[in-house]
Order: structure tokens, then sequence, then C-alpha cells
């Protein structure tokens, strides 16, 4: 099968085409005859050699797919062959075919064509289990959305917005704040021209948000804490800022009484993916099928030119996701 490598790590151009052995499904998991895959930052940063798969998980890049099972491995009675289902992988997507466990696929939702339903997994696992689970966000609660037009921040916003939340968030133009009050922020800061802080606690009364949804890191984190109300939950998901560090006050921590936290879903286990497809499935799909939430989809590209959706990623200026059409 045709599939993108890293000969080496370094640029865009270290992703080259290649052949390897279609892969076989083992037991618990299928074959996915991949019709498009996304591109997501954790893909750019395994293709510098930051952030390398997890033992035992194949080198070929890409974490989310959508397309039709070719074959069912052992023990899976929810899938069969012809079923058109988006996945999570833990790598591989970057191919004609992957393998994915079967508790992490989803059936492609109602009248979605697989370009929409690839740019699915990857961030609507990331914001459920981190917004909505890790950060507990209510119906009626506030949050604020950090990077606002990327996929994860596309995604964050629609879902919020569609289960009841008030959503602000923050981005580096005039063009991403747009988009971003489009899809349903009540306001979307440009922080190269104003303080978020000082933006938050206008539009709240003083109150601050009940939720902050944090991929930049380094000096986001204490001021992300000042923009947090009473009981504020501040969540960590990247550090798009590259400091692996922050500066804390821990009295500001003390008197709000807030709860930091944060995680990664690569690593994760199998069930624990499992669990958080299954609550996807519950509270997320009918939203799809009622079209009130639906991936933001920026540009596609053939597998081919992987190297190409790489160099848009790394410019920054896209809104949405990209995906690799097979």
């Amino acid at each position: 099968m045709l599939a993108i490598e890293i000969k080496t790590p370094g640029g865009p151009d270290a992703l080259v085409a290649g052949e390897r052995p279609r892969p076989v499904p083992a037991a618990g998991e299928v074959l996915v005859k991949v019709a498009a895959a996304g591109v997501n930052r954790p893909d750019v940063m395994q293709r510098m050699g930051h952030y390398p798969p997890p033992p035992g998980i194949t080198d070929i890049p890409g974490l989310e797919i959508a397309g039709t099972v070719e074959q069912a491995g052992g023990d899976v009675r929810d899938w069969r062959a012809g079923d058109r289902v988006c996945a999570l992988v833990a790598g591989g997507g970057y191919a004609e075919y992957c393998v994915a466990p079967a508790p992490q696929c989803l059936p492609v939702p109602r009248d979605m064509d697989f370009v929409h339903a690839a740019a699915i997994p990857e961030t609507f696992f990331t914001v459920w289990t981190n917004v909505f689970e890790r950060g507990r966000l209510l119906p009626g609660e506030s949050l604020l959305v950090h990077g606002g037009s990327s996929g994860i921040g596309t995604t964050a916003i629609q879902l919020a917005r569609a289960l009841g939340s008030r959503v602000f968030a923050t981005a580096g133009s005039a063009d991403k704040c747009a988009a971003c009050e489009k899809l349903g922020a009540e306001r979307c800061i440009n922080y190269r021209d104003e303080d978020f802080v000082a933006v938050i606690r206008e539009a709240t009364g003083g109150k601050g948000v009940d939720v902050v949804l944090d991929m930049v890191g380094g000096d986001y984190v204490p001021r992300s804490m000042e923009a947090l109300a009473l009981e504020g939950r501040l969540v960590s998901i990247a550090f798009i800022a590259g400091s692996l560090k922050a500066q804390i006050n821990i009295f500001t921590m003390m008197q709000k009484r807030l709860t930091l936290t944060g995680s990664t879903l690569r690593a994760r286990s199998v069930a624990e993916k499992g669990a958080i497809a299954a609550g996807l499935k519950t509270h997320v799909w009918p939203l799809f099928d009622a079209r009130k939430v639906t991936p933001v989809i920026h540009a596609t590209f053939p597998l081919r030119d992987a190297a190409a959706a790489h160099r848009m990623m790394e410019a920054g200026a896209h809104i949405g996701k990209l995906v690799l059409v097979v």
C-alpha cells in the first residue's frame, strides 16, 4: 500500500511517499480502507522528532481517519466489511489502509462525506474529554478557548455553544476572530491587539469564565488563571508557546479555589478511548445529525502531498482543519 513515511526527523520534506505492507487487523481491530485522514499538530511534532509513537505503534503518522471497513479482526462484533467509519488511531493514518481498535471507531454521521468525517476524531475526542469531562463545563457556564480558529478551537466553540454555554475565544487576526464569532463565540479577542484578561473581566461583569481550554501554555497559564471565575477550571492540552513550564501565583489558585488539569490522548488505553467514543456517540452524534455542529475544513490535499499540508499547518494561517484525501 501507499504510505507516507518519515525518513529522518526534519521539515515538511521529511514526509516521503513509500510502499508498506498492508496491515492485518488483530483481535479487536478493524482494517479500514482509508478515504481521508486528518492532519494535526501532533503529526508535525512527530515529523520533527519531538513526539514519537507509543511502543508497538506504527511509525506512519496520522491520528484520525475515515473510510470503509475492509476486514474485521477476531472478536469484533460491532463492525463488518462495508461499514462507513471514522476512527481515532495512535498512528498509521497517512496511508491507503490503517488498522483501528474497534472501540475507537464511530459511524460516519448521516449525510456526511469522508473528508468531514476524517476531521472529527482527534479534535472531538480531545474537546469532549477535556472540556466536558475534565473541565466539567455545564450549560449556562462560560468557556474561553485559546486558539479559537484551530481545529480544536472551532470544535470547542461549536460544541460548547450547541450544549448551552457562553463561549469566548482568542485568535491572532481579524479574519480568524470573525470566523470564531460566526461559529458561535460571543466575543473573539485578537490577542495581538487586546488583553484577553481585561476583555473577559469586562464581558463577564468582573466574574470571569468557568473553564479555560488552553493549548498555548507558557505565560498564558497565569493569565488564564486571572481570567477564571471562582471554582474555575483551567484545562491544558498543548504548549504552542514552546515552554513546558509556567510560573503561577499559588495564592490566586487558593483564593479562587481553582482546578488546574490537563491530559494527552495518544497514549491512553483503548478502553479509555472507547469510553470517550461512547460519550461522543451519545451526546455529540445527535448534534451532527441535527446539523448543529460540523467540522470546519480549510483545505484538502492528496495523500502524496502531505508535506504541503504540513507547510500550511506550520504557516498558521488556516482556519479549521486540513485533510489528506486518499
